[in-house]
């Protein structure tokens, strides 16, 4: 990442020194010879720190201070003073500026102060992102996962939770979208109130209308006494209904009543039954095209998506495999007694190169059977299932289209990294960027860290 500093003085020879001495560092640099000027280069957003001057025409430095830290607080501000209004910087120091200096001003000096600056606000913007990362996990702990695509879904599962709308979850099979509807249940008004799942596609029609609605005694043959379906049971909670894709038309028709009327007949009985339930409802295919080919309602599709939430697969959030295989290698290092502290840099770099058909379920298959295999404390590449040991190391890297700059720039980091065996210089001389400029981006991307054990420093 590099650092983007606004310069603000009204003598032209000082800012464009002090802004070619910044440049020197590395840092982009922006100048502006007033307070007004200033204001406005901030109002953008794009810088990360201002050095004002404090006396200034029209808007002097000290009030634009105030104005930043008014919209955000905490924000790095250096003054700059003559030596006749130190203490009016230092004034300025109570009401929240980062530090000030002198004139004529010592270059080594401000050098030290700016990075200083920068160094306490990025360790700010990384222990407030570790604060999210936590409070998120201790609201949806069964979903692990730190990619964007993942916290669009946790962002979506937080503003749907405790309302009362119906929630579609669609997604490839084993991307954990049942785990998506624990999540919601779990994290909304009726936690304490009973969840039932029901998988449709494991149900004969017949079956399923019994097991949704109830039955009465002699409705059919085998019903010798009165049963109540999940929709009584459920009453007041959450009912989850999996692959809701495969219901067939006449189910999908009782289904609507209940989620318009709230209320339904149980198979072959005559009562009224009410019922209070929350519908959450999942699938891996395509309900539009249902639609058209006419196998679904289009009235009942509008009924259950209210809320969409999409849970990507596994080959479009990558960023999410270190964390998941760490969680299962620990999950089944445990549940076999071995002792495994981790999978080395060729095995992972194919963990990465795998396209994942099966997405995290087949992930967590691949980590108990690498565990099991596993003779050592490391898992190899002879330890992975045999589909896993004709895979290209890393030859190619793969960037969905439509990616950010941002993203491409983690993933040929990560990637890179990964093919060069953890090795910072060679993937420093590979990259054709500085040491010190890898460093920083892997501590930006968060990369480096728990994922990178045996890394050269």
């Amino acid at each position: 990442m590099n650092f983007r500093l606004l310069v603000i003085d009204d003598e032209k020879n000082i800012r464009e020194g002090l802004a070619e001495a910044l440049q020197g560092d590395g840092y982009d640099v922006v100048c502006a010879e007033n307070g007004d000027e200033g204001w406005k280069y901030f109002s953008n957003g794009d810088v990360d720190l201002v050095i004002t001057d404090l006396k200034m025409p029209e808007m002097g430095g000290e009030e634009l201070m105030k104005r930043i830290l008014a919209q955000a607080p905490g924000f790095p501000v250096i003054i700059l003073t003559g030596h006749g209004t130190v203490e009016t910087a230092v004034n300025a120091m109570r009401n929240g500026a980062w530090d000030f200096l002198t004139k004529p001003v010592d270059l080594d000096h401000l050098s030290l102060k700016v990075k200083r600056a920068l160094d306490t606000r990025e360790l700010f913007f990384q222990h407030r992102r570790m604060e999210e990362e936590l409070e998120r996990r201790n609201k949806f702990k069964s979903i692990i996962g730190n990619s964007r695509n993942m916290r669009e879904v946790f962002d979506t599962i937080s503003k749907a939770a405790p309302t009362k709308a119906s929630v579609l979850i669609t997604g490839e099979s084993g991307v954990g979208k049942e785990l998506v509807a624990d999540a919601i249940h779990e994290t909304s008004p009726r936690k304490d109130n009973p969840f039932i799942k029901v998988h449709c596609a494991a149900l004969s029609s017949s079956l399923l209308e019994s097991e949704l609605f109830g039955h009465e005694k002699g409705s059919f043959t085998g019903a010798i006494s009165r049963k109540r379906g999940r929709f009584e049971l459920a009453s007041g909670g959450t009912l989850f209904l999996d692959e809701i894709g495969e219901i067939d038309q006449n189910i999908q028709i009782k289904l609507l009543r209940v989620l318009q009327e709230k209320k339904f007949e149980r198979v072959g009985g005559e009562q009224t039954v009410e019922t209070d339930v929350r519908i959450i409802t999942a699938t891996n295919k395509d309900l539009k095209t249902e639609i058209e080919k006419g196998n679904f309602r289009e009235d009942l599709y509008f009924r259950l998506n209210v809320v969409n939430i999409h849970v990507p697969p596994l080959r479009e959030r990558k960023d999410d495999i270190p964390v998941l295989a760490a969680a299962f290698l620990k999950e089944f290092s445990d549940e076999n007694s071995k002792n495994i502290e981790g999978i080395n840099e060729k095995a992972r770099a194919r963990l990465y190169a795998y396209e994942w058909p099966g997405n995290i379920r087949e992930l967590r298959n691949c980590i108990e059977s690498a565990v099991v295999m596993c003779q050592s404390n490391v898992i190899t590449v002879d330890d992975l299932p045999p589909v896993f040991r004709n895979i290209d190391d890393g030859i190619w890297i793969n960037i969905k289209l439509g990616a950010s700059m941002e993203e491409c720039e983690k993933i040929i980091i990560r990637d890179t990294l990964s093919y060069c065996k953890g090795n910072k210089s060679k993937t420093a001389e590979t990259l054709e960027i500085g040491r010190k400029t890898l460093l920083r981006k892997l501590a930006d991307y968060e990369l480096g860290a728990a994922d990178n054990k045996g890394y050269d420093s």
